[in-house]
C-alpha cells in the first residue's frame, strides 16, 4: 500500500481579500512541494463534494442555510473580520470536507495506508452553527462521524498540531463518547478556548496549551507526557489529523517557534500509535500554516512521514 492524496482545484476558488492570510496561494506551495519526483508514488485519488447528508453529520441545516444565504455570486462579503466568502467558498469548503471523508473510505478499504487531503479552506474553528476563524465547516470532526456512523468504528481519535486551538472541534466532539481529541496549542491565542480544564462531557478532551515561544522541548514534551498516553489508553480504531503548521518559526500569526523536524517528529508519534491500535490507519487534513516556504516544507516532511509508515 501506499498514502493516498488528495486535492482539487476547487480548493483554488476560494477568495480572500489582499493581504489576507489564508490565501489561494497557500494551496498552489503545497501542490507544488508535493509535485517533486519524491513524491511520484502517491496515490492521487478523486474528491467528491460533501452532499448535505455528510454535512449533517456535525452541523445543523440552518447552518447549511445560512451559509447558503450569505454566499455572493460575485466579489467578497465577510462572515466576520476573519472569515470572508466568495462565490466559490463554499464549493471548496465542500470539496475539503467530502476529500476527508473520502479518505476516510479509502483507509478504512485498506486502499491506502494513509492520507493527507491537500485542501482549503481549514476546518477546526467551525463551530456546530458558526463559521469563523477562516473556517466554515468542521471537517475533521465531520470525518470522525463518518468513520463511527458510517463506517461502525467503535473509537475515532482527531489530533490538533495547529498552532491555534481547534474550537470547533471540541465543540462537536464534546458530547461524543466515541471520540477523542488532543490538541497543543499557543495559548494565549485565538480563539481563546482551549484550557486543560476543557475535558468534554465524557472526559475524552485532552488540551495541552504552550506558552508563546515555547519551542520544541515543551511543544514534544506535551505530546509525550500530556496527549499521546491519554490516545494510548483510548486505543482509537483511526486517528485523524487537524495538521497545522503555522506553528512554525517563520509563520506570521503566532510564535510557538517550531521546526520542520518537530512536524516529522509528530507525525512519526501519531503513526507509532496508530500501528500500536489502528492498524496504521491515519487520514490527515491540512489547517493553518501561513508563511509559504514554511508550509511547503512542513507539508512536505509531514507527507515523507506518513509514505514511509505506508509502506
Amino acid at each position: 500500500m501506499t498514502t493516498a492524496l488528495f486535492t482539487h482545484d476547487d480548493g483554488l476558488a476560494h477568495e480572500t481579500p489582499p493581504g489576507h492570510p489564508e490565501r489561494i496561494d497557500r494551496l498552489h506551495a503545497v501542490r507544488q512541494a508535493l509535485g517533486a519526483e519524491r513524491f511520484a508514488p502517491l496515490l492521487r485519488d478523486e474528491m467528491p463534494r460533501a452532499t448535505d447528508a455528510d454535512l449533517l453529520l456535525c452541523h445543523p441545516q440552518a447552518h447549511l442555510d445560512a451559509l447558503a444565504a450569505a454566499a455572493p455570486e460575485t466579489g467578497l462579503v465577510p462572515l466576520d473580520p476573519d472569515t470572508w466568502m466568495s462565490p466559490g467558498t463554499l464549493h471548496a469548503a465542500r470539496r475539503a470536507v467530502g476529500g476527508a471523508c473520502r479518505a476516510v473510505d479509502a483507509v478504512l478499504a485498506g486502499t491506502a495506508a494513509n492520507a493527507f487531503v491537500a485542501m482549503r479552506p481549514p476546518g477546526h474553528h467551525a463551530e456546530p452553527t458558526r463559521a469563523m476563524g477562516f473556517c466554515y465547516f468542521g471537517t475533521a470532526a465531520i470525518a470522525a462521524r463518518h468513520a463511527l456512523d458510517r463506517h461502525g468504528l467503535a473509537r475515532v481519535a482527531v489530533l490538533d498540531f495547529d498552532v491555534h486551538h481547534g474550537n470547533g472541534t471540541q465543540a462537536i466532539l464534546w458530547d461524543e463518547p466515541r471520540s477523542f481529541y488532543g490538541s497543543s496549542h499557543q495559548m494565549p491565542l485565538f480563539p481563546g478556548t482551549g484550557a486543560p480544564d476543557e475535558t468534554g462531557a465524557h472526559d475524552t478532551i485532552v488540551n495541552a496549551p504552550l506558552r508563546a515561544g515555547a519551542g520544541t522541548g515543551a511543544f514534544r514534551r506535551a505530546w509525550d507526557e500530556t496527549i499521546l498516553p491519554r490516545l494510548d489508553a483510548f486505543a482509537p480504531d483511526l486517528i485523524i489529523v487537524s495538521a497545522g503548521f503555522d506553528a512554525h518559526r517563520a509563520d506570521p500569526l503566532a510564535s510557538l517557534e517550531l521546526g520542520i523536524d518537530d512536524f516529522a517528529w509528530i507525525t512519526s508519534r501519531i503513526c507509532d500509535l496508530a500501528d500500536a491500535h489502528a492498524g496504521g490507519r491515519v487520514v490527515s487534513t491540512l489547517e493553518g500554516g501561513y508563511d509559504l516556504s514554511a508550509l511547503a516544507a512542513s507539508v512536505a516532511a509531514h507527507v515523507d512521514v506518513l509514505m514511509e509508515r505506508g509502506e
